[in-house]
């Protein structure tokens, strides 16, 4: 026994994760960030455009990441009708939590009543009024700009819905031409492979990007800001933490049987990113990839992220809520319940029309106050200075939101694996920070992707 245990080969050594002192750079720059936005803010401003530069490359590759996912993920499905179901679940379930997550903005945005007694003065009016000519869309024009004009024009353009939608049937054309299929889905992964492999690359970027994005929103800022509507911040971001680890933490309890707070540790480098950048879109495609490892399918992921990023905006809804109380209050018109309900309902319409807006949230309720009760929006202006820092609660609200909706829907429709789950929020699994994809073998691709444990085989599939 003591022979056989000394000539035993040893166990391969685990390659160290040193992205672990990227994110403890990213920590440190935000600190850094804030400090010269409080100490220098002329400065702070002008150094904007590093964090939209770096927010600008990983958007860069969003459509592709997103295009690749799905294309494999329903390649990989002999039956059509599961992707449709999963649609339809994820679509029904996204409606439900923004009627809730309205609810809830409703109920303590009338508890705190935090806009009374501010001035309205000629300056804030007009600010208020340029925020309607914010890029917001009809909804009849968000439904039409789902369809590219090119074919290529979706990755071009960087629209999620559209790249969403020529993915979908780029995956079912594959599905039905069977064997055939096969080559374009083995050139496919070598693309995801390539894809992500570069956006491990842009991550190293993030504490340069993490600097100039909190320097450039502290100095804008400024604590004069902060102090005056305080009350309104502390209410939003107290009402997105209650609905994260209440409603949200409920329902994964209920449905999936798991901790909220296991899974949130488990994404804990994707909330830092989202902080630091204040853009939930720069951890989607890390999002994507993520859940994916966790287990759940190809095609649950690759339709409930993309699609709940256009319709899946908890954050966004309590903030229109609370925010248009605030307006309301504001101008010393304050709404009945009467009025609230049918302005918000308009607001969550509304919000489905202006996904994708660079800073959504402030031009939606923009265009829905002005189309809904043109009234309000001179008061937008008083919000316009904390709209910023708001929009960090709004962006990590939105992405624990599509988080819990995949694993969710992922239990839902049975395309998760359990023991998967366990073993990587367990520890035991570690996500490969290096590729951001499970590489099993190097470049031999002659196996396809759905096969890979835990990301819910073609026969798994085939059963469910």
């Amino acid at each position: 026994m003591t022979s056989t245990a000394d000539t035993a080969p040893a166990a391969p050594k685990a390659k160290r994760d040193r992205t672990h002192y990227l994110y403890i750079a990213v920590i440190i720059a935000v600190a850094l960030g804030i400090t010269v936005g409080l100490i220098a803010p002329d400065f702070a401003v002008e150094l904007k455009p590093i964090g939209t530069g770096f927010v600008n490359l990983i958007k860069m590759m969003i459509s592709p990441i997103i295009f690749c996912t799905i294309v494999l993920g329903i390649g990989s499905v002999r039956k059509a009708a599961k992707v449709g179901a999963v649609g339809g679940i994820a679509l029904g379930y996204f409606m439900v939590m923004s009627v809730v997550a309205l609810g809830i903005g409703l109920v303590v945005g009338n508890i705190l009543d935090p806009g009374t007694g501010l001035a309205v003065t000629d300056a804030v009016k007009e600010t208020g009024q340029a925020q309607v000519d914010a890029e917001a869309k009809s909804t009849t024009d968000f439904l039409l700009g789902i369809i590219p004009t090119t074919i290529v024009s979706a990755f071009t353009q960087g629209e999620v819905l559209q790249t969403l939608l020529v993915a979908l049937l780029c995956g079912f054309a594959l599905q039905a031409m069977g064997k055939a299929g096969q080559p374009v889905l083995r050139g496919i992964e070598h693309i995801q492979r390539l894809v992500f492999r570069v956006l491990a690359m842009i991550m190293w970027a993030a504490p340069i990007g993490a600097f100039g994005a909190m320097a450039a929103v502290t100095g804008a800022s400024g604590v004069d800001a902060l102090k005056s509507l305080a009350v309104l911040m502390l209410g939003f971001y107290i009402t997105c933490v209650l609905f994260i680890f209440v409603v949200l933490g409920a329902m994964l309890r209920l449905v999936a049987g798991l901790n909220v707070w296991s899974l949130f540790k488990y994404l804990g480098r994707e909330f830092l990113l989202i902080l630091s950048t204040s853009s939930s879109e720069s951890a989607l495609p890390r999002l994507i990839a993520k859940m994916e490892h966790l287990g759940v399918s190809k095609p649950v992921v690759g339709i409930t992220v993309p699609t709940g990023y256009s319709f899946n905006l908890d954050g966004t809804m309590i903030y229109m809520t609370m925010a248009s109380l605030f307006i309301a209050d504001a101008l010393g018109t304050p709404m009945s319940i009467g009025e609230q309900i049918p302005l918000l309902l308009f607001l969550l319409v509304a919000s489905k029309g202006a996904a994708g807006v660079s800073g959504a949230g402030l031009a939606t309720l923009a265009g829905g106050l002005q189309s809904h009760k043109p009234a309000l929006v001179d008061g937008i202006g008083l919000i316009v200075g904390i709209d910023r820092l708001m929009s960090e609660a709004r962006a990590l609200t939105n992405f624990a939101g599509n988080a819990v909706a995949t694993v969710l829907i992922g239990t839902w429709t049975k395309e998760i694996d359990k023991d998967r789950v366990a073993d990587v929020l367990a520890g035991r699994a570690p996500f490969d920070e290096t590729t951001l994809l499970d590489d099993h073998g190097g470049s031999d691709v002659e196996e396809p992707r759905a096969e890979l444990p835990g990301k819910g085989s073609e026969k798994e599939l085939a059963k469910a």
